[in-house]
């Protein structure tokens, strides 16, 4: 049977962040589309396109840099992944998640995941942020398919609490510190590339789902079975097909994660000192 990981691989990455970086941090990021703006923040920082790093998944996507960048925020070490790669790309499952697990096999042990969001609940609109509390994995698709390696993580992973309380918990005080709305919910993780039907947005409603994606919940499947804690969050920058009546464009989700992008450097920027400590 196919294992779900290439441990050598995965192994000469991790090798070469600590060759080149130094000592792990202890928490990291992963911007999604149009949300790389924060890596630019960070002080100090030395940016590592993918293509340097062994064995590193190149995305095409726009909005997506395709740089780790690696700097602090005060005096905490962050590293943050400035894109990533997605199914639908044609890239092997493995490959979508290899750099989240090279953070892990270097020694990251806590990452927050971003991602730009469709809203599926009525009550949100274009612009709002969602603190991710569960998932649905329907997007076809496990990173944890095929043998698994016992030394990396367990053949089946308990998903009770996939996303961390505690870091949960620094995100909500966070915000309410910044005066920004954060709303919880459920994300939906769908394959893509084309954005849902109409029917498929209601059916995720009925489902309990309050956010709809083409990415993250494998990242979180995969970091979960390597004992990584995780944290998310969602920019919602578009209402779900048929929810307004307008046609949707990654141009618009990018404009609206641009418009947003100064109030979640603000958060991140608070959220992710606390949350190393946590």
């Amino acid at each position: 049977m196919k294992p779900n990981l290439d441990q050598t691989t995965l192994s000469e990455a991790a090798e070469f962040l600590a060759k080149t970086l130094g000592p792990p941090p202890p928490i990291g990021i992963v911007l999604g589309s149009g949300l790389g703006a924060f890596a630019e923040q960070l002080t100090g920082a030395r940016a590592l396109p993918y293509a340097e790093i062994p064995h590193a998944p190149m995305s095409n996507v726009l909005g997506h840099a395709g740089k780790l960048v690696f700097g602090r925020i005060d005096t905490t070490p962050i590293v943050a992944l400035s894109g990533r790669v997605h199914g639908y790309e044609g890239h092997p499952l493995e490959r979508v998640v290899f750099l989240v697990r090279a953070l892990a096999k270097w020694g990251v042990t806590r990452v927050m995941l971003t991602n730009a969001a469709g809203g599926v609940n009525l009550a949100y609109q274009a612009g709002d942020v969602m603190l991710i509390v569960d998932h649905m994995n329907l997007s076809g698709m496990n990173p944890l398919t095929g043998h698994n390696e016992e030394s990396m993580g367990p053949r089946f992973v308990d998903m009770t609490r996939a996303y961390d309380p505690k870091m949960s918990d620094v995100l909500r005080q966070a915000a309410l510190q910044q005066e920004i709305t954060l709303r919880e919910g459920v994300y939906a993780a769908l394959a893509g590339p084309n954005y849902e039907t109409p029917a498929e947005i209601r059916m995720l409603r009925a489902l309990g789902a309050d956010a709809v994606g083409m990415s993250t919940v494998v990242e979180t499947i995969a970091l979960r079975h390597m004992g990584v804690r995780v944290a998310a969050v969602s920019c919602v920058t578009n209402m779900g097909a048929g929810i307004t009546g307008d046609t949707l464009s990654h141009q618009e989700v990018k404009e609206v994660a641009d418009r947003v992008a100064g109030k979640l450097i603000k958060l991140f920027s608070m959220a992710l000192p606390r949350m190393a400590e946590c």
